[in-house]
């Protein structure tokens, strides 16, 4: 028996989990003082999605904030999450950047290295061990835990001893969707303590409702360390609440030793700050055991309702969950975590929304059937791997073993823009919006995303209206809740609805428009027009290019004059982080391209024409 050690993840996890990592460091800095004096082992502050979110939505340097947080916390050890070989981007990087990398990141402030790899490919992960080994830093190696005809005790336990041959420190059981019961996670810990000697640190989502059970029966069988989140942004696709757990252990021989008052101090000042972020919140962050079988991450869950959102989508949720597990099945059970499953739920999203599976798929998933990123753990389907990459030989060595050198490369190519080792690495990270956030940091130019208050939304009429409501007819009452729509700017746009608890969908054809903004009015029906409210042309035969899913144009491949095939690469679109090449709808002559590297496109438009030979 041993006093249990508490990783807090309010700074990282927590609200990754909760309103899609929104959270600044200006709402994080005021509380790090009393933070800092609570003594729990380590504060999670960095890596994961938090890098990516501020560099694409807030607009914020993120070594900048490592290195606030390192100063407002000169008392805590700084974890961070870290993803092997890729770093925190989504594609595997040269041992050179990975070092590299490392020894910022330790540089900047971070003492706790959670290195894990999304296969559980433990070749992806033998360089970021040895890096944080060379510069004097923990190295924690962490199990993606997960479920699945090929995954077993005996495979948990055989992947921890080469984490501790490898020199790691800690082993942590990453439960990244909730999956663990509580007798699973008695029967794994008890086989690791048999087999390895290292601490055992516990890491389990309550999107099932399982999470706080859990942590006492690991407790029970041996684990020291468990990583919890102040209810402020605690509990369901987050994590079992800091303040339940201390207080579950209280006088027992397992206590933390924390102060409970002090730490619900924090939870006053979050539960206020969570309020500016409420556009942010999501239905689908509560307990759900749904997640027993779709699997589907804490971190991922409100980011991925947010996207569907996004693409007035949202009522199509269920069905991308449904859709989730078989793809999953198609690549060889992954497990589900950064960036397999943004791999896995974008092709799902992709499945759904085209009406057809793997009519479109994305490149992410043609090179995770390449073995780009490391060996799946099961049987891949072999149907599916023909369908996107044909004949081509999958590698079988480690991914990384292909790369050359890469740093003094991406110096050169960021020179212009890098004031830096720290900016070059944050180009790496992300090409396009990585280099777009440089220039835009160098020219005095950044403007994160809008936090709007609720009274501003309810004045703002011609962006939002209410989604909730009853309507009498005929003197009956009927309950009806907005669930999502197609794209403003149709003549006739879908909108889904709950009638009564009764999904149905209908039909709005616009016959008058009324200026809400000058308060102005336009009478009469509305005359029928051949573009979109981008200007693009709308579709109107064979030979035009649409995409899928709403997203940006990151490359165009062809230009006017240009000879084309049916089902060459056309385009390339970035949707939900996931790079999506779009190909010729048929053989023949680009006659027209509507579009240009970096503008944000809808699937009722037209991207390009073809016009066969």
């Amino acid at each position: 028996m041993a006093q249990v050690h508490v990783s807090e993840l309010v700074l990282r996890d927590g609200h990754q989990s909760m309103i899609a990592t929104r959270l600044r460091t200006e709402d994080m800095l005021p509380i790090c003082k009393q933070l800092d004096a609570i003594g729990f082992w380590s504060l999670e502050a960095w890596g994961g999605a938090t890098f990516d979110a501020c560099v694409r939505y807030l607009k914020e340097d993120p070594w900048e904030r490592l290195t606030k947080l390192r100063k407002a916390l000169p008392n805590s050890r700084i974890q961070m999450l870290l993803r092997g070989q890729n770093l925190l981007g989504y594609r595997h990087y040269s041992d050179d950047v990975v070092r590299a990398f490392v020894q910022k990141s330790a540089d900047n402030g971070v003492d706790v290295f959670r290195i894990f790899d999304a296969m559980n490919d433990l070749r992806n992960i033998k360089t970021s061990v040895e890096a944080v080994k060379q510069v004097g830093k923990h190295a924690e190696g962490a199990i993606s835990y997960t479920t699945s005809p090929v995954h077993d005790i005996a495979y948990f336990v055989g992947l921890a001893k080469e984490m501790e041959a490898m020199g790691c420190d800690t082993i942590a059981i990453k439960d990244m969707a909730g999956l663990l019961t509580p007798q699973s996670t008695h029967d794994l810990v008890t086989a690791l303590k048999q087999a390895i000697k290292l601490p055992i640190h516990l890491h389990s989502h309550a999107t099932s409702g399982l999470s706080a059970m859990c942590f006492i029966k690991g407790i029970e069988a041996g684990a020291t360390m468990i990583d919890t989140c102040n209810s402020s942004f605690g509990e369901g696709a987050s994590h079992s609440s800091t303040e339940s757990m201390i207080a579950a252990l209280k006088g027992t021989p397992y206590d933390t030793g924390l102060d409970l008052r002090k730490v619900q101090e924090i939870t006053a000042y979050f539960r206020e700050v969570r309020k500016k972020y409420w556009q942010f919140e999501s239905e689908f962050t509560g307990v759900d055991t749904r997640v027993l079988v779709n699997q589907v991450p804490g971190g991922m869950i409100s980011n991925l309702s947010n996207q569907l959102k996004d693409q007035g989508a949202l009522n199509r949720m269920d069905e991308v969950l449904a859709e989730i597990p078989r793809v999953r099945e198609d690549l060889g059970y992954p497990p589900l975590v950064t960036p397999t499953s943004q791999i896995v739920g974008t092709q799902a999203v992709l499945n759904v929304m085209t009406g057809s599976r793997y009519k479109s798929i994305t490149n992410e998933v043609k090179n995770y059937l390449m073995g780009q990123y490391g060996t799946a753990p099961g049987k891949v389907n072999e149907e599916i791997r023909k369908l996107a990459v044909g004949d081509a030989k999958v590698i079988t060595c480690r991914p990384a073993d292909l790369l050359e050198p890469e740093m003094v490369k991406l110096q050169t190519e960021a020179d212009r823009i890098a004031h830096s080792d720290e900016d070059v690495l944050t180009y790496a990270m992300f090409p396009d919006i990585g280099k777009t956030f440089l220039q835009e940091r160098n020219a005095g130019s950044l403007k994160p995303e809008a936090l709007l208050t609720k009274e501003a939304a309810h004045t703002n009429a011609a962006r939002y209206a209410p989604n909730e409501f009853n309507i009498t007819l005929h003197g009956e009452t009927f309950h009806i809740k907005l669930t999502g729509s197609g794209h403003a700017g149709e003549e006739q746009r879908p909108f889904y609805v709950n009638v009564d608890g009764v999904a149905e969908e209908v039909i709005v054809e616009t016959l008058s428009e009324v200026e809400v903004s000058g308060g102005g009015k336009s009478n009469g029906k509305k005359k029928a027009e051949s573009k979109t409210v981008s200007g693009r042309p709308r579709p109107t035969h064979a030979g035009c290019v649409t995409t899928a899913m709403p997203g940006t144009i990151v490359a165009v491949k062809v230009k006017v004059g240009d000879k084309v095939k049916a089902g060459d690469g056309v385009l390339v679109i970035e949707a939900m982080k996931m790079e999506n090449e779009i190909q010729a709808s048929q053989t023949g002559t680009v006659v027209a391209v509507h579009v240009s590297k970096g503008d944000s496109v809808t699937p009722d438009e037209s991207l390009l024409e073809i016009q066969p030979d």
